[in-house]
C-alpha cells in the first residue's frame, strides 16, 4: 500500500470515523470496503494515466492551431479513464447515475490524481460546474447541462474574472441584454445575448467532451441602458460552446465564443487557460449579436448562486496545494534515503575516512523533510476534516448540520489559503533537500513548486482570503462561528491535556487560541474595516497555524500514548515539530494585528 493510501486510511477511519457514515440512509449501500474500492480504482488510474505523463504535460504545452487547442494524447487517455471511473458524478443520486458516494471520500480519492499529476486536471471545475446547477438550475437547465457533466459527455468551467478587473467582481463589465421581446419563452432558461471578455478561465477550450458549459457572470443593463454598479448587478448564465436543444443533443451551431488566446503558465500548464471573447461576431449565431446564455437563478443573484462552486473549488484548490505539498515530501524523502554525502558530526570532529553517509542521517535534513510531513500531513486532516463538515451540513441532524455550516464558512477560506502558501513552501524545502539537483528537470520537485505557485491565486488569492477570513467570517452572526471553532478547540484541549504526552501541546494550543481571540478583538477595535484588515495576512496566517495545530492535537488523540508502529511514530513527531517550530510564530504575526499597526497602509506610494 502507497503512503499516500495508509495516510488516508489512517486519518479517514482512524480519526474521523468516515466509514460511520454508511449508518445515514444515503449512504446506506456503501462500506468501508466499497471505498476501498473506489480508491483502487483512482490509484490504478493514477498510477498508470497520470504519473508516467506528468513531466510530458509541462514540456508539450497545449497549443492553437488556428482552429481548435491540441494537448497532447496522454491527456485524451487521462481524462477517458478519469470519466470513466464515474468520479465526476461520484457523489450524486443513484437515479441520474451517481455513486451516492461521502463527499469525504471523493476528496480523499481526488488527491491520488493530484499528486500524481495536478496538470493533468480532474473534474474540479466541471464537477463544481455541475453542482452549482443542481443547486440553483432549473430541472431542464440541470437535465440537459449538469447531467452531461457528471456523465463527461460536457465539461464545463467558471467564468469570472476579466481583464480589466482581475478579481475586483464588482467592475465585471461583460453585459447580457434580452434575446428578442420573447427571451423568457425560451424552455432552457430566459435567454439573453453576452458580449465581454473573459480570462484566466482553466479548461477554456478544447477537445477533451463533446461541449464545454461555460457559467459566466455578468450584468444586465438597466431601463436606462446602464449597468448597476457593484456585485449587486450581477448574474449568472449558462453559455455552451455549442448549442443545445432541449434534449442535450448538439444543434450543429457554435455559439458566438471565440479564443482570444492561451495564457503561458508558470506550472499547471497541461491545462490549457485562456481568454475568451463573448460576441465577438467571429461566430454570429442565429441572426443575432452575442453569444446565447440562459439565466441562472434570478437577476442580480449571480455572485450568490456563483459562490456555491466558488466555495467547493476553494476546498479544491486548498487539496492540490496539499497534494503537491506531499508529493514533493515523498520525492524528497526518497531522494534523502538514497543520496550518500557527508560524514557525521562526531565529539572527535568528522573522520573524512569514514565512509558517506545518507543525507537523511544530518539533522538539518531531516529539519526540512519534519517541516514538510508537519505542514502537508496536517493540512490534508483540515481538508478531509472540511469534507467531513460538507457531508455534515448535507445529512447530519439539524442543529448539527447548521454547526458545520457555520464551521465551514470559517475554515474554508483557511483550507484554501493555508495549504496554498505553506504547502508551497514545503515544496521550496523539498527543492533545498536535492541540492542543486533540485532545481533541474533531471527531478520533479521544481514542477511540483512551479503548479504550487499558482494555488496562492487561484480562486481568490492570499490576500482577498485573509480578508474574507477578518473582514467577514469570523465577525458573521456575531461571531457565532468563531465561537463555535473555538469551543471545539476548547474541547480538544480538555481531551489532551488529560493525558501526560499530550499536556504540553494542550497547554501550547490554549494560548494560541486566547491570543488569536484577543487580537481579533483588537483588530476591530476602532470599528473601522481599514485598521483592521491592514494586516489581514498576518492574521490568516496565525489563525491558520492554530487550525492546525489544533488538526494535529486532534490527530494525536486517536493514537496509543506509546505508538507502536513507525507510521504513529512519524505522527506524533510530525505533530511535536508544529508545536515545537511552528506555532511559537502566532505571537509574532499578531503583534501588529493587534496594534493595528500602519506601516504598510500609512506607505506613500512615492516612498517607494
Amino acid at each position: 500500500m502507497s503512503t499516500l493510501r495508509s495516510t488516508l486510511d489512517f486519518l479517514l477511519y482512524d480519526w474521523l470515523h468516515a466509514d460511520a457514515l454508511v449508518q445515514r440512509p444515503r449512504f446506506a449501500e456503501h462500506s468501508r470496503e466499497t471505498f476501498g474500492a473506489v480508491f483502487d480504482t483512482c490509484e490504478r488510474i493514477a498510477r498508470e494515466k497520470y504519473a508516467p505523463f506528468n513531466r510530458l504535460v509541462d514540456t508539450e504545452e497545449p497549443r492553437f492551431d488556428g482552429e481548435r487547442v491540441i494537448l497532447p494524447r496522454a491527456t485524451h487517455e487521462a481524462h477517458d479513464a478519469y470519466v470513466a471511473s464515474g468520479m465526476l458524478g461520484a457523489a450524486q443520486d443513484y437515479a441520474i447515475g451517481g455513486m451516492q458516494l461521502p463527499y469525504t471520500i471523493e476528496a480523499a480519492a481526488g488527491t491520488f490524481f493530484a499528486t500524481a499529476s495536478v496538470s493533468i486536471g480532474g473534474g474540479l471545475l466541471t464537477t463544481g460546474n455541475a453542482n452549482l446547477l443542481m443547486a440553483h438550475g432549473t430541472p431542464l437547465q440541470q437535465e440537459v447541462f449538469a447531467r452531461n457533466e457528471f456523465s463527461g459527455r460536457f465539461s464545463g468551467t467558471m467564468c469570472l474574472s476579466e481583464p480589466q478587473a482581475g478579481s475586483s467582481l464588482s467592475d465585471v463589465a461583460t453585459r447580457a441584454t434580452p434575446d428578442g421581446a420573447d427571451f423568457e419563452a425560451d424552455p432552457l432558461g430566459p435567454r439573453y445575448r453576452l458580449k465581454g471578455n473573459k480570462m484566466w478561465i482553466s479548461a477554456g477550450e478544447h477537445e477533451l467532451a463533446e461541449n464545454i458549459v461555460h457559467l459566466v457572470l455578468a450584468k444586465i443593463p438597466g431601463a436606462d441602458g446602464k449597468l448597476v454598479p457593484g456585485t449587486r448587478g450581477i448574474s449568472l448564465f449558462i453559455v455552451p460552446k455549442k448549442l443545445v436543444d432541449t434534449k442535450g443533443q448538439l444543434t450543429g451551431e457554435r455559439n458566438d465564443i471565440a479564443l482570444a488566446g492561451l495564457n503561458h503558465k508558470l506550472g499547471w500548464r497541461g491545462t490549457t487557460n485562456t481568454l475568451l471573447n463573448f460576441g465577438e461576431g467571429r461566430y454570429p449565431v442565429r441572426g443575432g449579436a452575442g453569444a446565447i446564455g440562459y439565466l441562472v437563478g434570478r437577476p442580480g443573484e449571480g455572485l450568490r448562486c456563483m459562490f456555491h462552486m466558488m466555495n467547493e473549488a476553494r476546498i479544491g484548490i486548498g487539496m492540490a496545494a496539499t497534494s503537491l505539498g506531499l508529493a514533493g515530501y515523498y520525492a524528497s524523502l526518497e531522494y534523502a534515503r538514497q543520496r550518500p554525502q557527508g560524514r557525521p558530526v562526531a565529539p572527535a570532529g568528522k573522520d573524512p575516512a569514514q565512509p558517506q553517509v545518507r543525507i537523511i542521517e544530518h539533522a538539518d535534513i531531516k529539519r526540512m523533510l519534519l517541516a514538510q510531513k508537519s505542514t502537508c500531513e496536517g493540512a490534508l486532516a483540515l481538508l478531509l476534516q472540511c469534507a467531513r463538515l460538507v457531508d455534515e451540513q448535507h445529512t447530519g441532524e439539524p442543529q448539527a448540520a447548521d454547526e458545520a455550516r457555520l464551521l465551514l464558512e470559517v475554515l474554508t477560506p483557511v483550507a484554501k489559503s493555508w495549504p496554498s502558501e505553506f504547502c508551497l513552501e514545503a515544496n521550496s524545502l523539498a527543492i533545498q533537500v536535492h541540492g542543486g539537483y533540485g532545481y533541474t528537470r533531471d527531478f520533479p520537485v521544481e514542477q511540483y513548486w512551479r503548479d504550487n505557485r499558482l494555488n496562492m491565486i487561484h480562486e481568490g488569492t492570499h490576500g482577498i482570503q485573509a480578508a474574507d477570513l477578518l473582514g467577514r467570517k469570523v465577525v458573521m452572526e456575531g461571531g457565532k462561528g468563531l465561537l463555535l471553532l473555538a469551543g471545539r478547540i476548547n474541547a480538544t484541549i480538555e481531551r489532551a491535556i488529560q493525558q501526560p504526552h499530550l499536556a504540553e501541546h494542550a497547554n501550547a494550543l490554549g494560548q494560541a487560541l486566547q491570543k488569536v481571540g484577543s487580537a481579533t478583538k483588537a483588530a476591530w477595535a476602532t470599528g473601522n474595516p481599514a485598521d483592521a484588515l491592514a494586516n489581514a495576512v498576518p492574521y490568516m496566517q496565525a489563525f491558520g497555524h492554530l487550525v492546525i495545530a489544533w488538526t494535529w492535537l486532534d490527530v494525536l488523540l486517536a493514537l496509543p500514548a506509546q505508538p507502536t508502529h513507525a507510521a504513529d511514530e512519524g505522527r506524533l513527531r510530525a505533530a511535536r515539530y508544529f508545536f515545537h517550530y511552528e506555532l511559537p510564530k502566532i505571537p509574532a504575526w499578531l503583534r501588529v494585528v493587534e496594534t493595528r499597526d500602519a506601516t504598510c497602509a500609512s506607505m506613500p506610494e512615492d516612498a517607494f
